[in-house]
């Protein structure tokens, strides 16, 4: 064994002119000074540049200071994707806080634990969804101070804060400075998953990931310099899967988009010359769908990328017929959203489109910034063969991953057993590397784009007084993706039908969640009592 000293391990030690940490602050900083008047934001008539967007957020991140926000303050948003959402993934966590952006399909009862939960001290909420945030603020026991936003180009809604986010801003300082964390694992976002039980998951963001996955964006999709990005994906999601931060880095056009609308998209393709966005497959099904006069006159390329339920074949198949070209990713929110890319092979040009859209109908391989990707054995962890049919589950690794669950240390700990973050998601390894699902984790249903608990829509269903037994399980959809389907056995002498049944679950939970379709009947069973799920999915699906 060698004794000799290691010469590289003295006299060059991290300081301050060879060493910061990584923040994705930092990209909207540079976008500022080095294209200060090219086009940041385009929200309809509003454009604003990348000099005036930085303002903007340091103005936020000034007034919120103003008001005892700092590190470990939570600071929430229930908003479409609107400027102040974008500005507010700068301007939040520029003044320490975590940034909390809110699910606006979620109803009142979800909210509330997300903000109790939290512990949000402001909440920025836009004037479509001040009748559920006024519900939810009555439910919990703190306060929070309560921001409007006063979109100018929205009608409805009432403004029911102290202040709006226009003069709050306002008050702010425009030359605050800039502050980058100390530690590049300080929190900088905090997401709710549902995951496999009804009470939503915090799941923590540090800047180093948010960094390095909008990097892998840009470097996964071939961006380049000023992309002009459609805001199709919500910015609730995974931080639109980083994306805010990812146009920042590349100084492009964030363009808004208050509903997700077939002819809202395709005249903002037009007239903005979009040429990145994405979007579940419901999204793509919904374009693919439209009137052919309203697909005509997009004469520049655009990329799409999509994630969720495994988009069918067919689906990206007539979006590439279109001259859109798909880019298939996978991720969870506990992944900073894509972290998996179907790397797409040149030599691959040359197949049929049925067989290219199969193969980008696959998850694909580990995205640039993961540093490991497996389909394993869940309890051994050994990696199954790369046969394309044995099945094991999807784990990741590296700094693509949360820092973990917030209050909940226990599901934290048993996520990374063994070093490795458990998916929850059954695929196959292909012999080329690329995993493909076969199979979501019992409990998840992915709905346009969006994860239902079954167990959350069953606790629901026990509340009806007319149910005795029920099981949810996901049925295949053409729209959606995938919906909730419910078996039911009813409870002696009762009489339900079963849009009542439907009716009871959208007046308990959000509509979204509620099942499309019920069947009544025994439901089947193990020898020892546990309902069998498999059959009820080949059941719903047959």
């Amino acid at each position: 064994m060698s004794t000799h000293s290691n010469p590289y391990q003295f006299g060059l030690d991290k300081n301050a002119a060879n060493f910061s940490s990584l923040s994705p602050l930092t990209f909207i900083e540079r976008a500022a000074s080095v294209f200060p008047e090219r086009t940041a934001v385009v929200h309809q008539q509003t454009r604003r540049s990348w000099s005036e967007t930085y303002t903007r957020c340091r103005r936020l991140a000034s007034a919120l200071s103003r008001q005892g926000i700092g590190e470990g303050d939570t600071v929430a948003v229930m908003a479409p994707n609107l400027p102040e959402v974008f500005e507010a993934h700068f301007g939040v966590p520029m003044c320490g806080a975590v940034l909390n952006a809110l699910n606006i399909r979620l109803d009142a009862e979800a909210i509330a634990f997300i903000l109790q939960h939290g512990e949000a001290k402001v909440i920025i909420v836009d004037r479509e969804f001040s009748e559920v945030i006024s519900k939810a603020l009555k439910m919990i026991a703190h306060r929070p101070l309560v921001i409007d936003i006063d979109d100018p180009y929205y009608e409805g809604g009432e403004l029911i804060g102290t202040t709006n986010y226009e003069d709050f801003i306002a008050e702010g300082d425009a030359d605050y400075p800039l502050q980058l964390p100390n530690d590049e694992w300080d929190s900088i976002t905090l997401n709710y998953t549902s995951g496999t039980t009804g009470n939503p998951k915090g799941v923590v963001y540090h800047h180093r990931g948010a960094y390095l996955n909008a990097m892998s964006n840009i470097v996964s999709w071939n961006m380049g310099q000023h992309p002009v990005y459609l805001w199709t994906l919500p910015m609730f999601h995974c931080n639109g899967w980083c994306f805010p931060w990812s146009i920042a880095a590349a100084a492009g056009v964030s363009v808004c988009l208050r509903h997700v609308k077939a002819d809202d998209i395709y005249a903002a393709i037009k007239n903005e010359k979009v040429n990145h966005f994405c979007g579940a497959p419901i999204v793509l099904n919904m374009l693919n769908n439209a009137p052919e006069e309203m697909k005509q006159g997009i004469e520049h390329s655009v990329k799409v990328m999509t994630a969720g339920a495994a988009p069918p074949a067919a689906v990206i198949q007539g979006m590439e017929a279109m001259g859109f070209t798909v880019t298939h990713v996978y991720g969870l929110t506990e992944t900073y959203g894509p972290s998996v890319v179907c790397e797409w092979h040149q030599e691959w040009n040359d197949r049929s489109d049925e067989e290219i859209a199969r193969l980008k109908s696959r998850q694909g391989v580990r995205a640039p910034m993961l540093d490991g990707l497996m389909v394993a054995n869940p309890d051994t962890l050994e990696p199954v063969p790369q046969d394309g049919e044995t099945m094991g589950e999807i784990f990741m690794r590296g700094n693509l991953v949360m820092k973990g669950y917030l209050k909940n240390p226990s599901t934290t700990e048993d996520s990374f057993a063994g070093g490795w973050f458990h998916s929850g998601d059954l695929a196959v390894w292909h012999a080329d590397g690329y995993i493909e699902i076969k199979d979501r984790s019992k409990d998840i249903i992915i709905s346009g784009g969006e994860n239902i608990s079954s167990i959350e829509v069953e606790d629901v269903l026990y509340r009806n007084g007319s149910v005795m037994e029920a099981a949810v399980v996901a049925k295949e959809d053409d729209k959606w993706g995938e919906v909730p389907c419910a078996f039911v056995s009813l409870k002696e002498g009762a009489e339900v039908t079963e849009q009542e049944i439907i009716d009871f679950c959208r007046e308990n939970m959000a509509n979204f969640k509620a099942p499309k379709k019920v069947v009544f009947g025994d439901l089947p069973k193990t020898s020892t009592g546990k309902i069998q799920k498999f059959v009820l999915r080949d059941k719903a699906n047959s």
